[in-house]
């Protein structure tokens, strides 16, 4: 009796604490030291370097004061520019994502086909190539500027991905909701419209939620050729100032935050539109 009881308070007190650790205050804390840690490392490494820290400098690429009073600094514009070019880019991929899924669900021989030699040739070539080949050969070939090239290069590599997020959460809709469907009368296209698709939704909220936050973050490989969004406006401050440090810990800090932001608000999605037994 005695052993039971014990191992009853040894397992209610790991489940204690494995609630305590999951928590958001402990998480918070945990982020915070680690940041903490991460800075305080580089500080000390430029401190070594001699590095002469002018952070009072900072404010003004936020925000200036103009002849018509407080205006938008070069740092905001450039947040303006990676979420506009982002956002472009991940419409467009969910619709190449959905297409390449369907594709491979389908019955169609050929359609499955030219889904796995897209999806093949998309994620075996690395990301800059991609958008290097978008702009300096399809670019010239089809009339394509450097923006549109890198939305385009982005909506392809990033669709490849999410493809296979829209076909994991089609197959984990239940087979009796097709048979169900199917036993009204319901075409293919309206099962998918009216029944799979919503259900999958709540199956593809969080890996969908990392792949938005990937965009954001592949969005700065379009600066080598001089889209202007966060990164390129961090690279043209710093040939201007010389400010390597400050600039791209800003840059860093502006990245986090917008990223926090969008995995808070799935966090909430996931939460209203969790999936139930």
């Amino acid at each position: 009796m005695t052993k039971s009881w014990s191992i009853r308070v040894a397992r209610a007190g790991k489940r204690g604490l494995r609630r305590v650790m999951a928590s958001t205050p402990v998480s918070v804390v945990i982020y915070l030291i680690v940041m903490f840690l991460i800075v305080e490392t580089a500080l000390k490494g430029a401190e070594a370097m001699g590095y002469n820290w002018q952070w009072y400098r900072i404010p003004q690429y936020f925000f200036e004061d103009g002849d018509a009073g407080i205006v938008l600094g070069e740092i905001p514009w450039g947040l303006v520019g990676t979420i506009t070019l982002s956002t472009m880019a991940f419409a467009l991929a969910v619709g190449i994502g959905l297409l390449v899924a369907l594709l491979r669900l389908s019955d169609l021989i050929v359609g499955r086909a030219v889904a796995r030699v897209f999806l093949e040739i998309v994620r075996n070539i690395p990301l800059l190539v991609l958008l290097y080949v978008f702009y300096y050969v399809f670019g010239p070939i089809f009339g394509m500027d450097r923006y549109v090239a890198s939305v385009l290069c982005l909506a392809v590599f990033h669709g490849a991905l999410m493809s296979e997020i829209f076909r994991g959460g089609i197959a984990a809709v239940a087979l009796g909701q097709w048979e169900a469907a199917k036993s009204v009368g319901m075409s293919t296209a309206q099962i998918y419209r009216y029944i799979i698709l919503p259900q999958s939704v709540r199956f593809m909220l969080p890996p969908m939620t990392s792949e938005v936050v990937n965009m954001i973050k592949s969005s700065a490989i379009v600066s080598v050729i001089a889209v202007v969004e966060l990164t390129t406006v961090g690279r043209n401050i710093i040939s201007d100032t010389y400010l390597s440090f400050e600039i791209w810990f800003t840059i860093a800090a502006v990245y986090m935050a917008l990223t926090l932001i969008i995995s808070s608000f799935a966090s909430y999605l996931e939460r209203r539109y969790a999936v139930t037994d």
